[in-house]
């Protein structure tokens, strides 16, 4: 969720100042971006991944507190609720050994936290949406003692008039309900992708990076269940986009898949923060402006599926990133290095390829694919270039999968080694095994258990094996 703030209660005096810095702020990086002034080093691959704690029975353990005290890591984090926790893993450049070096770091950090919290009786889990969690789970009681926490809340209530938020899922069930804060989005748990890149290249990144997130999500899709309902491949998708609703346009929604393309600069998306977007966390900073304090904290508030960052390098010069958030947590560590590793390869490729990608596939099309993906998961038919159209997993067997071992391959990775993470998504996708659909059929089994689900899913994530192969 981002970095701490030092209070919750804001005057009208701190939300005017606190623009006028986010303009002069961006103001600043624009003039650096013309001046040719950004870092536009070599690309870096980063990510985390948010995590459950869970009890014996499958249920959430809201005991984040004594755990991050015990684990004692800044790589892991509070996130907005008591029972999830957020991993970080180092950037690592593009070149051979890459995933297997985020593999290693990710599953030694993750048995660490597994070793911290099973000396508390709890366990992790890495799954997008805990079937067991309910809605009376996500309260104010469980909410992480950050300050900024507390102040999101009470911003978003105040904008929304103290109106409750309202839940509305359709799908092989309908899902309605309202809740009074945003703990709801603490039901939502992903794998977020980091991509750092030259200025030159952001903005296409940016719109390949939605072009590709249909299939991304289609393949990775682990959220099939929420209060008892049987949803979404990605219920997480439209669940995100509901907690923390604040306005009723696509222009002011603060999760979002957005209106358009960046048209001719990365620039863009940080005018339209800096424009449509009100203030949600005022917080004021003794920073000079060269720090984008204020423009990073606004931005951290804008939820895009695919959101540009801007960070700063060890040479101290401003860089943009992209923050690919479609993807849910697991089902485990190898199936979510898999799945970046799909990421960048096919990215790369596209980058190096599809000079016209914006022109072969409309933006309106390329949004329509995303929500149906993230609805059917790898049943969906998606649009791709040129109007064609067919079944996003034939499309990813048949296409994108091949692109993305050539785009490792241009990356500096050997054949061998790009074959090791993308066989991992090829047998996923030909058998149409997602976290989502394991869950889906486990459940066709054995009811509705979802205490017995969620201690199921826990014995085969601990087993170390991609979902393709899990025990049914």
């Amino acid at each position: 969720m981002g970095q701490e703030i030092t209070h919750s209660s804001f005057s009208e005096e701190d939300f005017r100042r606190f623009r006028d810095r986010v303009v002069a702020e961006t103001a600043l990086l624009e003039q650096w971006l013309a001046d040719g002034l950004l870092d536009d080093g070599d690309p870096m691959a980063g990510s985390e991944i948010e995590a459950w704690l869970v009890n014996d029975r499958g249920l959430p353990a809201p005991q984040n507190d004594r755990f991050l005290r015990r684990m004692d890591d800044p790589m892991v984090v509070p996130e907005l609720s008591t029972f999830n926790v957020e991993l970080n893993t180092e950037p690592v450049p593009f070149a051979g050994g890459m995933f297997d070096r985020m593999h290693r770091k990710l599953a030694s950090l993750w048995q660490r936290c597994e070793a911290v919290a099973g000396a508390d009786g709890a366990h992790m889990l890495m799954i997008g949406i805990l079937p067991t969690v309910q809605q009376s789970d996500l309260c104010l009681a469980n909410i992480s003692g950050m300050q900024r926490y507390q102040a999101l809340n009470e911003q978003v209530l105040r904008m929304r008039e103290g109106r409750p938020l309202v839940l509305d899922i359709r799908a092989r069930e309908h899902l309605a309900a309202e809740h009074d804060d945003v703990m709801l989005e603490a039901a939502t748990t992903s794998f977020q992708i980091h991509l750092k890149i030259d200025p030159e290249g952001a903005r296409r990144a940016y719109n390949l990076s939605k072009i590709i997130s249909a299939p991304m999500v289609a393949l990775a899709a682990n959220s099939p269940f929420l209060f008892g309902h049987e949803l979404w491949d990605e219920t997480r998708i439209p669940l995100f986009e509901q907690s923390v609703a604040v306005g009723a346009s696509d222009y002011s929604k603060r999760v979002t898949f957005g209106i358009r393309y960046a048209e001719h600069s990365i620039m863009e998306c940080f005018e339209a923060n800096r424009d449509r977007y009100p203030v949600l966390l005022p917080q004021l900073m003794d920073e000079p402006v060269e720090a984008l304090a204020h423009l990073r904290l606004h931005n951290g508030t804008i939820w895009r599926w695919n959101r540009p960052l801007v960070g700063f390098s060890a040479n101290g010069k401003a860089h943009f990133r992209i923050e690919h958030r479609v993807v849910p947590s697991g089902p485990s560590p190898l199936d979510v290095v898999a799945n970046a590793a799909f990421y960048f390869g096919l990215l790369r490729e596209l980058m190096a390829t599809e000079k016209e990608a914006e022109k072969r596939l409309p933006f309106i099309a390329a949004k329509e694919n995303f929500y149906g993906a993230a609805c059917l998961g790898l049943d969906a038919e998606v649009t791709w270039f040129d109007g064609r159209r067919g079944s996003v997993a034939e499309l990813c067997l048949r296409k994108l999968l091949p692109q993305a071992r050539a785009g490792l391959r241009r990356m500096g990775l050997s054949a061998e080694e790009a074959g090791h993470w993308l066989d991992i998504i090829e047998e996923r996708v030909s058998l149409r095994r997602t976290g989502a659909r394991w869950q889906r059929q486990w459940v066709e089994r054995y009811g509705k258990d979802f205490p017995a689900l969620v201690r199921a899913y826990r014995e085969q994530q601990e087993s170390g094996r991609p979902v393709a192969r899990w025990e049914r």
